[in-house]
């Protein structure tokens, strides 16, 4: 009888622990499911402010081609003036050799009318009237507008006729929103366009948008040791490598030779003169280092410019860039903290503004 007492005490014991057991097991259970729904929720949560920002970001710049670049039906750019260029790449508008179908004021003479014995183009040093509104000019930068109207500069002691060009942004507009827009950046191969601003420092525009909201798409930039008439030998042009291909996001497609070959320019519109840049090198560098000086010796300029055409992934043929040359370079990260990938180009033609 002693013995079976014992077994039932055992076996209720037993049944104590193991039910003891199942209770510490479903609380633990329970507190697994209680963190990975709570891990799950943040993740959601964090994901769904990814893509507000993102779409923020997005319909921000969305909507600025919308209301500040003017574009015809069959893509060709519009505005005031004589003359357009048509587009064939992406929404650009603009694609093609310098200067095609445009002609100079003067007696319908062709643009090439600007460009040295050898068949390049000269290296234009024209100066950014800074402000849009027609306000208080300076007497020389009146007279630089006088000559501009005529379509013509002197470049090293030379008269140099500059061709007309529409210019498809609106820049009276845009410097309402934001008064350091300094141009408007077209890259037809990988379609990107968008507003270009200028703060006292590199920091302002890393997280905040063209129209200074807090945002991580940032906006482009230009340097800010630049001159904003982009007379440096070399200009600096920044825009985030945003995962949704926004901003500069695309720029790494010219790794490859068919976007290369898509189109060859990139441009650069401002107020007054519009910049046509032939693309010479796409390439990986070091995060400091000549890419990111805007000033060099006539010595140095040669071996940068050099080192720029070696190091390029992909074959830009034989574009002629010389120490008297103008060069922009737009660069984006790589998610290598210790690279960047840069597009450059050079300064091939300068268009009035009209």
């Amino acid at each position: 009888m002693s013995r079976n007492r014992d077994e039932d005490r055992r076996e209720e014991s037993g049944a104590r622990q193991k039910k003891k057991g199942s209770a510490v097991g479903n609380f633990f259970i329970t507190v697994v499911l209680v963190a990975a729904i709570g891990v799950f929720a943040y993740s959601g949560y964090k994901l769904l402010g990814y893509y507000m920002a993102y779409k923020a970001g997005s319909d921000e710049y969305s909507g600025l081609n919308d209301e500040f670049v003017q574009m015809d039906r069959d893509g060709s750019v519009s505005g005031g003036g004589e003359s357009s260029a048509a587009g064939t790449a992406g929404s650009s508008g603009i694609s093609g050799t310098p200067g095609s179908g445009v002609e100079s004021e003067a007696d319908g003479q062709s643009e090439s009318e600007g460009m040295s014995s050898s068949g390049s183009r000269k290296a234009f040093t024209i100066p950014f009237l800074s402000s849009i509104e027609e306000l208080e000019m300076p007497e020389k930068l009146q007279q630089l507008l006088e000559q501009a109207e005529k379509q013509e500069t002197v470049e090293n002691g030379v008269p140099v006729s500059l061709p007309k060009l529409k210019n498809p942004i609106n820049f009276v507009s845009l410097h309402e929103v934001n008064p350091e827009v300094v141009g408007w950046i077209r890259i037809g191969a990988i379609d990107a366009s968008y507003p270009v601003a200028q703060a006292a420092d590199n920091d302002f525009y890393l997280h905040r948008t063209f129209r200074k909201e807090d945002n991580f798409a940032g906006c482009i930039f230009l340097n800010c040791d630049n001159n904003k008439d982009l007379s440096d030998q070399n200009s600096i042009i920044y825009g985030h490598n945003m995962k949704n291909l926004s901003m500069f996001g695309r720029l790494k497609e010219f790794a490859n030779q068919e976007t290369y070959e898509k189109d060859h320019y990139f441009w650069v519109f401002t107020p007054e003169f519009i910049y046509q840049y032939e693309i010479f090198s796409c390439s990986l560098v070091n995060k400091a280092g000549n890419p990111y000086v805007v000033h060099f010796s006539i010595p140095d300029y040669q071996n940068f410019i050099d080192q720029c055409k070696a190091a390029s992934e992909i074959d830009c043929g034989d574009v002629k860039v010389t120490t008297r040359d103008r060069i922009m370079t737009l660069s984006t990260c790589t998610g290598d903290s210790e690279t960047r990938r840069i597009l450059q180009g050079v300064l091939k033609q300068v268009y009035i503004s009209v």
